[in-house]
């Protein structure tokens, strides 16, 4: 094969890509490409509790400062003595469950415990975001209200533009609400015996 006939098949494909996502919305693969939201499209967060567990302490320092530069109230959820990401993740549940705050990231060390205890409290619908993909994804299509995130997976950038991206996305998929009223139904009904 010769680099005309390669040069060709790049076009041609560049071409069909092209083609293809004309009018549509931004395709984020591969997962680290930075989503952009415009003004109109941005959520009306203010509020944001932040737990940040050991492992994850610089990223959460990086992150606070980020959110805060940017405008949002950060509130801190910390472990006292004895406590765990457990405690952390707990607290920022009820923190957004209780109307204090409208949205919450827990940081830990992978991001799983936290997203299962924050999932055991009523009214959170938690998401374990570990990509850009998955993070938008956990907003618009499932309106999120609490991201968990392993902090150490990911660098100080990375956590800082997966947070601001996740906290100005609109929920956006109206076909979504059957879902996610369905989800949320679970926590009424009674344990399986």
């Amino acid at each position: 094969m010769t680099d005309i006939d390669i040069e060709k098949i790049v076009e041609s494909v560049v071409a069909s890509i092209t083609a293809k996502t004309q009018g549509e919305e931004l395709d984020l693969s591969p997962d680290t490409v930075t989503r952009e939201v415009s003004l109109n499209q941005k959520d009306d967060v203010r509020h944001v509790a932040l737990g940040v567990g050991s492992p994850a302490a610089d990223g959460g320092t990086a992150v606070r400062t980020y959110l805060e530069s940017l405008g949002y109230h950060v509130v801190n959820v910390t472990a006292g003595p004895g406590q765990d990401c457990v405690d952390i993740a707990a607290g920022v549940a009820k923190k957004v469950a209780g109307g204090e705050c409208e949205r919450g990231i827990v940081m830990d060390a992978d991001g799983i415990a936290s997203s299962i205890v924050c999932n055991k409290v009523k009214g959170i619908r938690a998401a374990l975001c570990y990509d850009m993909r998955s993070t938008v994804n956990s907003r618009e299509h499932f309106n999120a209200n609490v991201m968990t995130v392993g902090g150490p997976f990911h660098n100080n950038a990375e956590l800082c533009e997966m947070a601001r991206t996740w906290l100005e996305l609109r929920f956006s998929d109206g076909r979504r609400w059957a879902t996610i009223n369905k989800v949320m139904a679970t926590e009424k009904s009674s344990p399986v015996t």
